[in-house]
């Protein structure tokens, strides 16, 4: 006797497989990434993340319009600055990079601005803190992110995302916002954020490799699960509204355990070598780059991710809207 259980009945017929789809990618859903660099006049392009844009602070407006009419709701900005030094200087100067590129997308559009807050861009040395006797000093560099993070609220940001891993970031940035006066301003916390081979292709993009030594001493060890949700606990504790699972594919378990232990929000960044991989297999024939792109995507959501930060989220905006 065969089954009689036969799953393939509710697959045969497309309108069928629509109307019982389970997980749904939806505009809203998604971030797009932006980088703009004080130091140039053209938009350009670096090789190792084909279509994606670093643009300069003149096209801010023009390049605001143009994504919220395409349907994009949200951004999450990166600045390469002029200027770089020991104490990362241009990321809380009132006239910053991104702190420019806010006020002039906030001048135009709609658009949710989420400033990323991080020192690796406009540091000399390129690590995300201060260092002190050759290593990043924790406790010395959490008054900085404050200071960052101030700028970034006094120049119209919806929300700050600190990706530093620094322990204690999400309380000194949360009391330096309310002491400021900037109580509606959120937090994205990078909570889970591993030292993963992915971020290659964005170091090139935003200048930020590390030039001595690694991170591996502040982000996380890729093999730690548990450690995972002890440093989202510590994030929520601290008052962070959003928590982080940054790369999102290789760490699609951390985002499911995230989501059945905690009722917050949580993102999930596909970064820089994950959009990468799927272009570059797409370009040599070797995959279908829109069915890739949209199941990688629905993967992450399927996992318990609400936001989905993506280079490809214009396109993928695009595909939902066809």
């Amino acid at each position: 006797m065969f089954p009689a259980d036969r799953m393939r009945r509710v697959r045969l017929n497309e309108r069928v497989r629509n109307m019982l789809t389970e997980t749904r990618l939806h505009p809203d859903d998604l971030v797009l990434p932006l980088f703009f660099d004080e130091t140039i006049d053209s938009v350009k392009y670096v090789d190792s993340m084909p279509g994606v844009p670093t643009y300069p602070l003149s096209k801010a407006e023009e390049v605001a319009e143009r994504l919220h009419s395409s349907g994009i709701n949200a951004v999450l900005l990166f600045g390469v600055p002029k200027h770089k030094d020991g104490t990362g200087s241009g990321a809380y100067s009132a006239d910053g990079v991104v702190q420019n590129a806010v006020r002039k997308i906030r001048s135009c559009s709609d658009l949710v601005v989420i400033a990323d807050l991080c020192m690796c861009e406009y540091t000399d040395h390129g690590h995300c803190g201060i260092i002190t006797d050759g290593k990043v000093d924790n406790d010395a560099t959490l008054p900085y992110y404050g200071k960052i993070a101030g700028s970034l609220a006094e120049a119209g940001a919806h929300m700050v995302a600190p990706s530093g891993m620094m322990d204690g970031q999400v309380l000194s940035i949360r009391e330096a916002l309310d002491d400021g006066g900037h109580e509606e301003v959120s937090i994205m916390a990078y909570s889970a954020k591993f030292c993963s081979s992915f971020y290659g292709p964005f170091r090139d993009i935003a200048h930020s490799a590390p030039s001595a030594g690694g991170r591996e001493s502040y982000q996380m060890n890729p093999a730690n699960g548990r450690e995972a949700m002890s440093e989202i606990i510590l994030d929520i504790q601290e008052g962070a509204d959003i928590i982080m699972v940054k790369p999102a594919m290789p760490y699609l378990d951390i985002i499911r355990q995230a989501r059945d232990e905690f009722s917050v929000p949580i993102a999930a960044y596909q970064v820089s070598g994950e959009y990468a991989m799927i272009k570059a297999a797409a370009a040599n024939g070797w995959i279908d780059e829109r069915r890739a792109m949209m199941e990688s995507l629905t993967s992450i959501k399927r996992a318990g991710a609400d936001i989905l930060i993506s280079y490809f989220a214009e396109e993928v905006v695009k595909e939902l809207r066809r």
